[in-house]
């Protein structure tokens, strides 16, 4: 008997999936099913952790302002 599993579908730019992509590959916990290179469906109840991964990845990646006082 096939299984229904509660998702929310999720509409980001394709470099934020890719991100997504990457943080699900390491354990499987929070896509459901990727449906284009924009959009996901990801586990209702993991939503919150991988905003909060998403952020952490996030802030890796941004590089902090320049303060060489071009003024």
């Amino acid at each position: 008997m096939p299984r229904a599993i509660r998702g929310v579908l999720v509409e980001c730019d394709p470099s934020i999936k890719s991100i997504i992509v990457k943080i699900d590959s390491e354990r499987n916990d929070f896509i459901v099913e990727e449906l284009d290179d924009q959009t996901l469906v990801i586990k209702e109840g993991m939503l919150s952790v991988l905003k909060m991964r998403l952020d952490e990845a996030l802030k890796e990646t941004q590089q902090p302002p320049d303060d060489s006082g071009s003024e």
